[in-house]
């Protein structure tokens, strides 16, 4: 499907300068464990001139990645029940930082006819993590691709893309299990999923701030929220979106 976006549409930019993109917690209840997106910076035990570390194209490349980290332990299992039914064993039991109940909030399994691949799960992590931009610009969520995990996860992520000018929504991490003979482990604190933000503009970099979750943001976001529980091509709606958006979305909050 193609989407025309015309500047009579868009809020006005700036042409110059960096891009600056705003993010906030939808959900204000233990804040402290979720640590704000940090840009990706490759390690390096070497302070030589001619280090990869120090390549511009690396640098280059390492600046348009920003990483949300697991704020939780899981050790996760999948089984099927006397009748056939997926569900999740969480292994640590009484051990798990976790409650069950709480783990039910954030953790769901996906209804097995909505899965992309038979016999491949699929598993979706709640996060309040939104971001949000004064102009045209794109989130695209990927995998932690630079992380290197001493045990692999037992499948892949699949992330998204759209745009975060007229589309405010929290975060989740998706993850298709395909070898369910396999635990999947995450660590708190570990890189979670990458997020990469694309403006008109490659050449500007980004500048990301904590963004004010204003009355008007919060309005806007309850207006369009919910909406993919009724409507299959969201994307449609975005021509209809923008007539409602406020002008200014993006507020600093250390400003304030």
């Amino acid at each position: 499907m193609h989407i025309h976006f015309t500047l009579e549409h868009t809020p006005e930019f700036e042409v110059s300068g960096s891009v600056e993109v705003g993010w906030f917690l939808v959900d204000d209840q233990a804040s402290i464990l979720y640590a704000a997106p940090y840009r990706m910076r490759s390690q390096s035990s070497t302070k030589h001139a001619k280090s990869a570390s120090r390549c511009p194209a690396v640098l280059q490349l390492e600046s348009r990645y920003f990483v949300i980290n697991c704020p939780f332990d899981f050790h996760l299992r999948f089984e099927r029940d006397a009748q056939g039914h997926p569900k999740l064993v969480n292994v640590l039991g009484d051990a798990s930082p976790v409650r069950n109940n709480k783990l039910r909030e954030l953790l769901t399994l996906v209804n097995e006819n909505e899965w992309r691949t038979p016999q491949v799960p699929i598993l979706q992590l709640k996060l309040p993590y939104c971001f949000i931009a004064d102009e045209a610009v794109y989130i695209t969520q990927l995998d932690a691709f630079g992380h290197y995990r001493k045990h692999p996860l037992p499948g892949t992520i699949f992330g998204g893309r759209f745009p975060i000018h007229i589309w405010p929504r929290p975060l989740m991490w998706a993850f298709e299990w395909h070898d369910t003979s396999k635990d999947l482990i995450l660590k708190r604190g570990e890189p979670l999923f990458y997020c990469q933000f694309d403006a008109f503009d490659p050449s500007r970099t980004i500048k990301l701030i904590q963004a004010e979750k204003t009355p008007e943001l919060t309005q806007y976001m309850q207006q369009i929220s919910g909406v993919v529980n009724y409507v299959n091509q969201t994307f449609s709606l975005f021509n209809e979106v923008e007539k409602v958006r406020p002008k200014k979305l993006v507020n600093n909050k250390r400003s304030h």
